[in-house]
């Protein structure tokens, strides 16, 4: 028996579409929910009892026009439910066609702008530790401060990630020549320069405090017990210092990467060699930090545009 297409409704359709995305296509249940909570608000205003035969050019661009109050993400996942219920109707039946895929929707994500710190939190954080170095005697305590210092000296100093430090190694690391091999994402190789005494001495004082290891491949960082550290002990460490240190900000281990990041950029350093230090595959991802800085344009056009010295 063939089904009229243009009578069945909203309810019925959104029904088999969401058993087959449990039985057909065995999706997990929080997509389901979510298909189930969308689909049901995108057919609000029709009512459920509305036809498939109602759902217009129109009626589809003023539901699109009702999203605009969410955020992005969750706009493009609204508009996601319904063509995906759209799609599958236009696999089931020959003579149904998915409108919404007329509408050449484009959506712009917001430009979201890093958390950065100043070099007065900077500094705040980086005294914070050298007070604790030399206050305390307990050599436990002792074997904390100094490897937490280097942790964020080697943060701030290389813009690395979280991950990328946890899992440094011993042969990674060579202070002699002053670098620091970093695997980044996809396993892509890049070697940083760490030049100022301030990085050097801290992590030439962890190297002779923690204990020894010959094995290269073992972690450069480790905990007392000569654990390596997950990312969790580092989180901890970061937001420990910024409460003790009265940093309001949500300051995180990626927060010394961005302020790393930022700062260059304000000494004129050229954006193509900021890429290369962070491991940025693409230039348009360091560009953000173009962005950052509020009053940089300021200072750019008043005492750098070219007209001041016509």
């Amino acid at each position: 028996m063939t089904r009229d297409l243009g009578q069945m409704t909203i309810a019925t359709a959104s029904e088999e579409f969401l058993r087959y995305c449990r039985f057909g296509r065995k999706l997990d249940e929080k997509t389901i929910k979510a298909y189930r909570f969308d689909i049901k608000q995108f057919a609000d205003k029709l009512m459920e009892s509305a036809k498939l035969g109602d759902v217009t050019r129109d009626y589809l661009k003023q539901w699109i026009e009702s999203l605009s109050k969410y955020r992005y993400k969750t706009i493009k996942r609204k508009i996601a439910s319904v063509n995906a219920l759209m799609n599958y109707l236009e696999g089931e039946f020959e003579e149904f066609n998915n409108l919404l895929r007329s509408l050449h929707i484009r959506l712009k994500p917001p430009v979201r702008l890093p958390m950065v710190m100043t070099k007065d939190e900077m500094q705040r954080i980086v005294g914070r530790l050298d007070k604790e170095i030399t206050a305390t005697e307990n050599n436990r305590q002792k074997f904390l401060s100094v490897r937490n210092k280097a942790i964020i000296e080697l943060l701030f100093g290389s813009g690395m990630r979280i991950g990328e430090l946890c899992g440094l190694r011993n042969k990674d690391v060579d202070l002699q020549l002053g670098q620091v091999r970093i695997i980044g994402k996809g396993n892509k190789e890049r070697i940083v320069d760490i030049c100022l005494p301030a990085i050097l001495n801290p992590l030439r004082q962890w190297i002779k405090l923690r204990k020894s290891s010959e094995d290269p491949k073992d972690a450069f960082f480790t905990s007392h017990i000569g654990r390596k550290l997950g990312p969790q002990t580092i989180r901890a460490l970061v937001r420990q210092l910024t409460r003790e240190c009265n940093i309001e900000k949500h300051v995180t281990p990626h927060t010394f990467r961005h302020t790393f990041a930022t700062l260059l950029l304000e000494e004129n350093v050229d954006i193509s060699y900021i890429q290369h230090i962070l491991g940025h595959s693409s230039i348009s991802t360091t560009q953000i930090y173009l962005h950052v800085n509020p009053f940089r344009q300021r200072d750019i056009l008043m005492n750098h545009h070219p007209r001041s010295r016509m």
